[in-house]
């Protein structure tokens, strides 16, 4: 929901020359965490237990389930090189600064950020926006996509709202897709794809416009409902968002469903389900740089 449960600070990578995913526990104060590029965090230290790796997010499912709604031939063509900003939405731990104002981008101020919503059994949107986006991440890296996640763990404060609009410009990406879950009525469902509204600049009044469309037609091939309460057909513009409002490249932020809504919230909660949305909003992804990589 737009307004951050693993152990210890944990990341993935993927070795190119075997394609063996492994898990490391890196320092919390080396910042070394940043899902940046393919290769490993320097500085981890031995694997986690099978044990572990598979409490992390359903390794195997979820992995094999987002790269297999990508196709390779066709998703892949041109992208090597490019660059995308992945934020997975909310903290991951509750600290009383998260209530001071900042910036929002449009001349007034709205709170750092929050923990983000719950399903009625208490999972967590900043877990499940976590898992989602570290396995877009890992799909996105498999065909040469530079990323990298505003957040380092899911079980710390911040980065502050403002502070990861920051950190996507720094990078210059060809997109910055925010990840999020929402908290709306409980017979409500489905996804809402949210761009900046009315524009700030010209990269919002046309490329973001343009990373929506692909992201949502995206979601909507994979057989994900567009919102049934919110938005126009998946569709929804808004004033109200930070990091869409102070963003400087093609961005958008992504409500995946609703966690009130029973049906939607179990498809949250496990891995499956989570490789599902996780394979959409890749899919989202490529299409948008295709189309940008043949508009040169």
């Amino acid at each position: 929901m737009a307004g951050a449960e693993n152990r210890g600070e944990q990341t993935q990578s993927r070795t190119r020359a075997t394609g063996i995913v492994r898990f490391c526990v890196c320092s919390r104060r080396a910042g070394a965490c940043y899902h940046r590029a393919v290769s490993a965090p320097h500085g981890c230290g031995r694997p986690q237990s099978r044990r572990d790796i598979l409490k992390l997010v359903g390794l195997a499912p979820a992995i094999l389930g987002a790269s297999a709604l990508i196709d390779p031939p066709h998703a892949t063509a041109g992208l090597a090189g490019m660059a995308v900003f992945l934020d997975p939405g909310h903290n991951g731990a509750y600290d009383p600064s998260m209530g001071r104002p900042v910036p929002n981008g449009r001349g007034g101020t709205k709170p750092c950020n929050t923990t983000g919503a719950a399903a009625p059994d208490g999972y967590a949107e900043h877990a499940f926006t976590w898992d989602v986006t570290r396995l877009v991440a890992d799909a996105l890296n498999q065909m040469g996509v530079r990323t990298q996640l505003s957040r380092e763990s899911d079980n710390s404060v911040g980065p502050c709202v403002d502070e990861r609009a920051a950190l996507a410009n720094a990078m210059r990406p060809d997109a910055i897709v925010s990840i999020h879950a929402d908290a709306g009525p409980p017979s409500g469902r489905g996804f809402h794809v949210n761009y900046s509204s009315p524009p700030m600049n010209d990269i919002q009044a046309g490329p973001a416009i343009q990373l929506a469309h692909e992201m949502r037609d995206s979601l909507a091939a994979a057989g994900l409902q567009p919102a049934t309460y919110i938005g126009s057909n998946g569709l929804y513009g808004r004033a109200d968002l930070a990091g869409l409002s102070l963003a400087q490249y093609p961005a958008v932020l992504v409500e995946l469903g609703n966690m009130k809504n029973a049906d939607e919230a179990a498809q949250m909660e496990s891995a499956d389900g989570r490789a599902r949305y996780a394979g959409a909003v890749t899919r989202g992804i490529t299409a948008y740089l295709n189309a940008r990589a043949a508009a040169g």
